[in-house]
């Protein structure tokens, strides 16, 4: 597998500081055999200017051509063989059938925004015709759709090497609103990258799409170069609260303010009510311990908080969650980096006094040791910040609550949060009904009996959710709506037919709804 290391500016390749970072064996801690350029600053200015230079000729591409292009991306990362997943399996620790799978959710996210496209219900078309007659006004012609942004920057993620990074689903939607992206790859797997931007890069060609449409940057310290640049319109992130928070007041301080769309941090409770552990607490308990430590809880749907109601069925329940975290084998997480994390939020938790540490082996070695806490109910209703941070590990904290009182209270408590989880029977849900509104306040996606870990793609689905989950609630990272992060509105008042985008022509070529004079249509005016 040919891996050159350098950086991917305006559809060549650049490598111009002599200073080179590297990618690591996630299991064994050695160094690969590739040298990755670090990017200069020049060369993120290029590559910023690639995009720019691309945008627009390629925001004004029909949507059914970038919707080829979309597909082409999807045909050759399914070509990728079994030396690319060995490749990411080395890079990352994560199992072959993980990647497998994931690779086919990331040419899938991208086969699902080319269907975005050719349905055309992207544009948001809006027209409200001439009425030269009105009293005591006449009113114009007005005429609105969305249009992409401009370029956007993109940071790969850590804990999913394909759909949250070079062609995940941030780099997707971007593309699809018609964006032209500045990738940065991630240091955690850049060999990795580079085959998938390679990926991308024989799609555009294939496809015809302009050079600049796909860039792709290696290296420390130039995200801020990125986001201060000002042929950046948007930026899309998945990472820390540190890293996500700072890259949002980087953009917020620009002489142009943009947008930075940031997954940060989530610890996802999880509500065990009364009736459900009377009928099947110890299946709960064996349920949850599963998704606790499902890909070493390194996805950001990890439930990192459990809260029940304090009862004898409660304390059997907690025996079982025990016993069941206790059972859970160490796992290789994705890079030395986040191990280190990792320790670090244990000994954070064992060292404060209104935590008690129930069930795990002493965390050591190189590998992660599954772990479960309890925690004060204090904490939650005092606003200790230590149950509010999220432990990216397979480890998870419950608090007892006295009763559904202090159970509301303890919700309003916790901060924004990507899912919320109701374990429940039929009687739980009459009972406790009004925990729901609560609940829909601190979460972009409500569960009820099912598992947070794992995210569907499709058009329904929400990933986001109120910060420090995500630093813009109005939007998701993941399902089509995803989209809309890129878009902008235009009107357009009194333009003749002949100059109109072809979504609001009186003709309607597209052939898509429109909202006319308050009525959905899809036919001509």
């Amino acid at each position: 597998m040919q891996i050159s290391g350098k950086n991917f500016i305006g559809g060549d390749r650049s490598s111009e500081s002599g200073k080179f970072v590297y990618s690591y064996d996630a299991t064994t801690g050695e160094k690969l055999s590739y040298d990755f350029a670090q990017a200069t600053p020049a060369e993120v200015d290029a590559a910023a200017r690639a995009a720019e230079a691309a945008y627009p000729a390629y925001r004004s591409l029909p949507a059914a051509k970038r919707a080829e292009f979309l597909e082409a991306i999807a045909d050759e990362l399914d070509a990728l063989g079994d030396d690319f997943t060995a490749l990411v399996t080395q890079e990352t620790a994560l199992p072959n059938a993980r990647i497998k799978g994931e690779t086919g959710r990331t040419s899938g996210q991208m086969r699902l925004f080319a269907k975005v496209l050719r349905r055309g219900d992207f544009y948001g078309a809006r027209i409200d015709t001439a009425m030269p007659d009105r009293k005591p006004m006449p009113r114009v012609d007005l005429r609105q759709y969305r249009t992409a942004v401009g370029p956007v920057g993109v940071f790969g993620a850590s804990n999913f090497p394909l759909a949250f990074s070079t062609a995940g689903g941030d780099t997707a939607a971007a593309l699809a609103a018609g964006c032209p992206v500045v990738f940065k790859a991630h240091s955690g797997h850049m060999a990795t990258a580079e085959c998938v931007a390679n990926a991308i890069i024989r799609a555009a060609e294939k496809t015809g799409m302009p050079k600049g449409v796909f860039n792709m940057i290696y290296g420390s310290g130039v995200g801020e170069n990125l986001v201060k640049h000002p042929a950046i319109q948007a930026v899309g992130f998945t990472g820390s609260l540190k890293g996500g928070r700072a890259l949002c007041d980087m953009a917020a301080a620009r002489p142009q303010p943009i947008p930075v769309f940031a997954e940060m941090s989530s610890i996802n409770p999880v509500l065990v009510l009364p009736e459900a552990l009377k009928a099947r607490g110890s299946a709960v308990a064996s349920e949850l311990a599963a998704s606790v430590v499902m890909g070493c809880g390194q996805f950001c749907t990890n439930p990192g908080l459990v809260i029940g109601i304090r009862s004898p069925e409660f304390s059997t329940f907690l025996e079982g969650l025990s016993a069941a975290m206790a059972d859970q084998a160490p796992q290789t997480m994705l890079n030395a980096g986040t191990l280190k994390s990792y320790e670090k939020g244990l000994a954070a938790l064992n060292a404060h006094s209104g935590v008690k540490h129930l069930a795990g082996q002493t965390q050591e070695g190189n590998q992660a040791k599954p772990q479960l806490f309890k925690a004060d109910v204090s904490l939650l209703l005092n606003g200790d910040e230590l149950l509010q941070e999220e432990v990216f590990g397979p480890t998870t904290i419950v608090v007892e609550v006295d009763d559904k009182a202090q159970l509301i209270q303890a919700l309003h408590g916790l901060h924004g949060q990507l899912t919320t989880t109701l374990i429940a029977e039929s009687g739980d849900f009459s009972t406790f009904a009004d925990i729901v509104p609560v609940l829909e306040q601190k979460a972009g996606r409500l569960l009820v009996n099912g598992y947070p870990t794992g995210v569907e793609v499709c058009d329904a689905m929400v990933h986001g959710g109120p910060y420090p989950a995500t630093s813009d609630s109005r939007g998701t990272s993941v399902g089509t709506l995803a989209i809309d992060r890129f878009l902008r509105p235009v009107c357009y008042q009194n333009y003749p037919d002949a100059l109109l985008p072809d979504a609001l022509k009186n003709a309607n070529p597209l052939g898509i709804q429109r909202l006319v004079n308050g009525e959905k249509s899809t036919g001509a005016l």
